[in-house]
């Protein structure tokens, strides 16, 4: 049953991020900004539903480890942080704005990607707080070939832009 509560507020979670990043593009659109690199985002929404698809399917009926959930709890208070630091700029899409500054405070002044970090954490982690480890392994695979595409886009999105 925990399984079942944590994996409905992570999809919800999800769910509602996917909104928030539809309104946020549509508004940055009309703003006059632009995609870029859109090939490889079906390939991200693919290992992250795959993931989320795997332990809905693997996890239910399976022990908690409550501090790797409390680990993850942790996460999503960085996730937020994220989001709301980028403001009507966050979108799940490398959407460039001409002549908007590049964003520098919140966890920003940390470290470059700050959301990818997240993301890597848990794609691990949540699998590992159900047992399952080979979903940890395999996924974090997926995600870091997904990441590199994504990474070596952004980055030269943002020094071009």
């Amino acid at each position: 049953m925990a399984a079942i509560l944590i994996l409905s507020f992570v999809t919800l979670q999800r769910l509602g991020e996917l909104l928030l990043a539809a309104r946020n593009t549509r508004a940055l659109v009309a703003q006059g900004a632009y995609e870029v690199s859109p090939g490889h985002y079906p390939l991200i929404v693919s290992v992250h539903a795959g993931w989320l698809g795997v332990l809905w399917w693997l996890a239910p009926g399976q022990p908690v480890s409550w501090p790797l959930i409390a680990l993850f709890a942790l996460l999503q208070i960085a996730r937020l942080w994220v989001i709301a630091t980028l403001g009507p700029r966050w979108t799940t899409r490398i959407i460039i704005l001409p002549g908007a500054p590049l964003i520098t405070g919140g966890p920003y002044r940390f470290m470059r990607h700050p959301n990818y970090a997240v993301v890597v954490a848990e794609i691990a982690l949540l699998p590992l707080a159900f047992g399952l480890e080979t979903v940890a392994v395999v996924f974090t695979f997926l995600n870091a070939f997904a990441l590199t595409l994504r990474l070596r886009a952004e980055d030269k999105a943002l020094r071009a832009g």
